[in-house]
Formats: structure tokens, C-alpha cells, sequence
């Protein structure tokens, strides 16, 4: 049998359900072909004897494969056990687990089965849930159009991480989000992210990449920016949209830069309390009804600036706890009452709080899965006119930062005019990708404007990356990350 031609797959569902379905059963056929050679080695090369006995060695080779599947352990109806297994991996439960005495006598009692070993479930079931979550993604975005989101990490072991995630664009309400695909880089330039992008893409339209249905995000790197530009040349609709939410955080990282005596008042007195129960005794005693000084993680988006808030709230109280601490037992104590003395160090806490304390609000309503595009350009435009509105040369200047963050996003341009469009403010379509037909722009009406599901998936992914795990291949690791991430 042979699939439609991509030519006659547009607006044509049924022709592309009937290409997905024969993919599904040739990829089993090819899976079939890879486990026997890698079994029988005496398929790696051409069998030289007759046709009559190399159809009886093929025979043999699938009698001999059956045999040892059932002395492996491996039973043939475990469909029960799969979707526990199913479960063990979406929980992020270690497979050594089922090594447990207790924990195997309670599967064994409840399925009737006897339960295969770590290694076992290791070779035999996590790739084919993995192939199968592969399967229901494929089979999920069928007839959508979708937004594309990619980013890097750097893990614990010092690899380059780059994940991929999809989601498709609906019209009457939010698409569904996934994981498709994490890839190690050998570095990180515009050349891997476009490969790994277009490699994903291949994942997922085996048959045949539908270049007209993808809107791609990333963050404002200028490597990513780059590799959108390079990947517009085949994706002909594409609209490249850098991170909105990371915009906000870029903005709140120049505010921090500019006032150096709060960033080492919150960076002191972190360590102050840091570690010391003795001082965090000391606190609760002194102020009950004062929470503990924050703990912000400069590349966790909106805690600095939370954290000034916190100390133009809690000013006082602060000040008078520490400046009763003994500045011989840590430096830390030292420097920070030296810095609470500052008489403008308050005045500072006040304009942060005043003028940018909304941002930490701001960045989470943009992190919120689901937004409308139009209400989620409201909350941007919200941010705009109120950084318009600070006064003084500190303000202007943070003011130029926005402006510059959003004048560098090319892809927001055309993003606001088409919801324009959507809510009816406008009727112009100059200035849009000539590739983009009014029919697309329905599509646009969910479409997200932050790349905040990636960074969702690197936390899913730093916790999966336990110590005793360093050690497994990453292949293994990233059939585990995926099934983890996609709960259907």
C-alpha cells in the first residue's frame, strides 16, 4: 500500500488519518525487522542458500524469537502490568522499585502475574510506551495546526539539552500541550536548534512535514533569533514570537542592575539566615508575625523583585533584628548593617515597590496556560503603560528597556495586529507574511505568546535526572522524560 501524496493531504483529514494509521503499521514492521537483526546476526548480511531455506531460517528465527521472549519473562498478554508500568514512569517512580519485595507481592496479588524484573521491564516496556506516547501525539494533532516551542538547558552532567514542545492551535478553545522531543546539542548555535527543530518536526510528520501549519516561540537569545529566521526559509506561515513573559523578566533584571544597595541587602541577609537555625529562632522570636526573609533564585522570573517588596514592607522590623545580631559572627551580618545604615537604602525599596512591584504579578498571569491571545496582549499592553507612566531618569530608562525588548520582537508586530483583527479593533491586513490567508488567523485566537512550557518541562526534567540516574544513556532518560511529561 502506498500513502496519499502530500499534495492531496490539505484540508483532506481522512487522507492524512489514512497515511498517519499505514505510518503506525509500517514503523511496527521496521521495529519488527530491528529487534530480529539485532537478535540474529545472520540477518546483518545477504543469506546465501536457496529461497526454500531461507524462508525456513526466517521461520525458525520467529519461533526461536517467541520462545526466548517467553523464557525472558516477558509475557505476551500483559496488557494490565503496561498500563502499570504506564503509570510507574508517568509518577516518575524509579523501575527499581519493583524490586521491592513488598511492592512486588502486591502486584503480583492484584494482577495475577508474575512480575518481570528491572532489567526486563527496562529492555521490553519503555520503549514501546515510548513509541506509543510517540503514537498518541501523532494521532492527537491530526488535522491541527500547531505552535512549536524550543529551548536549552544545561543539566547537571554539563550536557547541552534542547527540549521541543508542540501544542496544537485550536479555535474555540486552548489546544493541548506536549513534549515531543529532547535532544542532547553538541553546542549550542542557531545550526543545533535548527536541526533539532526540523529533526522534531520529522518526529512528528513522518510522512511528510506539513511546513504550512507551525507557529514557533523561543526566548530572545540571539542565536534562537537566528535559527527562527534560518526556519521561516522552509515554514512558509511561520510567525517567529520570542518569550513575552522572559521580556518582563529581562525588564526586572535591568531594575535590579540599577539598584545595587538592594540586591546586596537581599543577597546578605539571604545568607544571614541561610542554613543557621539559631537565627531563624532568633527571628520568629523577634518578629512572630513577619514571614522569613525570601530566598530569590535570579533565574526564577519575578523573585527579586519580590523580594524588594517584601523589605519595603517589612523594613523596620528587619532593620532591628539584625542590627541586633553580633556582626563578629558572620560577615554576611557585618555588611548588611553596614548597608541597612544607608539613608538611601528605604527611599530605593519604596520606588521599586511603588512603581514595579506589579511585574511578579504580571509575569505569572503570562505564565498561566490557556490565555486568549487577546487577553494576553492586554496584560503586555498593561505592563507598557504603566512603565510610561514612572517618573524621573531611573524610570525612563527602564521604560527605553521595555520598549527596546518589544521593539526586537518582530513576530509580536504581526501577533497584535492579527488579534486586532480577531476582536474586531481593526480591518487592516497590511504589513502581515503574505503567506498568512485570513482563514489562518482564526488559528491565532489561543495561540500563546511565552515559551513557559519548556521551562516547565526542564524542572520535570532536573528532578527525573536523580544521582542514581546519572549513569543511564540519555536515550533511556529521554523515553522516560517524554512519557512523564505527556499524561493523556
Amino acid at each position: 500500500m502506498r500513502p496519499f501524496p502530500r499534495n492531496q493531504l490539505q484540508d483532506n483529514q481522512e487522507k492524512a488519518v489514512f497515511n498517519y494509521n499505514l505510518s503506525r503499521a509500517k514503523m511496527t514492521v521496521e521495529c519488527s525487522f530491528g529487534i530480529a537483526a539485532a537478535k540474529w546476526r545472520i540477518l546483518n548480511k545477504p543469506i546465501e542458500t536457496s529461497v526454500d531455506k531461507a524462508t525456513k531460517i526466517v521461520q525458525a528465527i520467529a519461533v526461536l524469537h517467541n520462545i526466548i521472549i517467553d523464557f525472558e519473562g516477558v509475557p505476551k498478554e500483559f496488557n494490565g502490568f503496561v498500563e502499570t508500568q504506564m503509570a510507574l514512569l508517568s509518577a516518575n517512580i524509579p523501575l527499581n522499585k519493583v524490586n521491592n519485595k513488598d511492592f512486588r507481592l502486591f502486584m503480583e496479588k492484584y494482577t495475577n502475574k508474575e512480575i518481570p524484573d528491572e532489567s526486563t521491564l527496562r529492555k521490553n516496556y519503555v520503549n514501546d510506551i515510548y513509541v506509543e506516547t510517540i503514537n498518541k501525539i501523532r494521532s492527537n494533532i491530526v488535522g491541527h495546526k500547531i505552535w512549536v516551542s524550543v529551548d536549552e538547558t544545561t543539566d547537571v552532567q554539563g550536557r547541552y539539552i534542547a527540549n521541543v514542545i508542540i501544542g496544537t492551535l485550536e479555535v474555540n478553545k486552548p489546544g493541548q500541550v506536549y513534549l515531543l522531543n529532547s535532544e542532547v546539542l553538541e553546542k549550542t548555535n542557531y545550526s543545533t536548534i535548527t536541526k533539532v527543530f526540523d529533526q522534531s518536526m520529522f518526529l512528528l510528520w513522518p510522512d511528510g512535514i506539513r511546513h504550512d501549519d507551525v507557529l514557533f516561540l523561543s526566548d530572545a537569545a540571539p542565536y534562537m533569533v537566528k535559527a527562527g529566521k534560518t526556519i521561516g526559509a522552509l515554514y512558509s506561515k511561520m510567525v517567529h514570537v520570542t518569550c513575552l513573559a522572559h521580556g518582563v523578566h529581562r525588564v526586572a533584571e535591568e531594575i535590579r542592575g540599577r539598584f545595587t544597595k538592594v540586591d546586596k541587602l537581599i543577597s546578605k541577609v539571604k545568607q544571614i539566615f541561610l542554613k543557621c537555625p539559631a537565627r531563624v529562632f532568633f527571628f520568629k522570636n523577634r518578629a512572630p508575625n513577619v514571614p522569613l526573609p525570601p530566598e530569590p533564585i535570579i533565574t526564577r522570573w519575578g523573585t527579586w523583585l519580590r523580594a524588594a517588596s517584601y523589605y519595603c514592607t517589612y523594613f523596620q522590623e528587619i532593620k532591628n533584628i539584625v542590627l541586633e545580631l553580633n556582626q563578629n559572627d558572620a560577615i554576611s551580618i557585618k555588611e548588611t548593617q553596614k548597608i541597612l545604615n544607608n539613608p538611601s537604602l528605604e527611599t530605593d525599596l519604596v520606588y521599586i515597590h511603588t512603581n514595579f512591584g506589579y511585574l511578579p504579578d504580571t509575569i505569572e498571569k503570562l505564565e498561566n496556560q490557556g490565555l486568549p491571545l487577546a487577553t494576553s496582549i492586554e496584560i503586555v499592553r498593561n505592563v507598557s503603560d504603566k512603565l510610561n507612566s514612572v517618573s524621573g531618569n531611573t524610570g525612563m530608562l527602564i521604560n527605553e528597556k521595555f520598549k527596546n525588548v518589544l521593539a526586537k520582537n518582530k513576530g509580536f508586530e504581526f501577533i497584535q495586529q492579527i488579534s486586532n483583527i480577531l476582536i474586531d479593533e481593526t480591518t487592516v491586513i497590511d504589513g502581515l507574511p503574505e503567506e498568512l490567508s485570513i482563514q489562518d488567523f482564526i488559528y491565532f485566537k489561543y495561540a500563546p505568546i511565552t515559551s513557559v512550557d519548556v521551562e516547565r518541562s526542564f524542572s520535570i526534567y532536573k528532578n527525573l535526572l536523580s544521582s542514581n540516574r546519572r549513569s543511564f544513556e540519555f536515550e533511556n532518560l529521554k523515553k522516560s522524560f517524554i512519557v512523564q511529561c505527556n499524561n493523556f
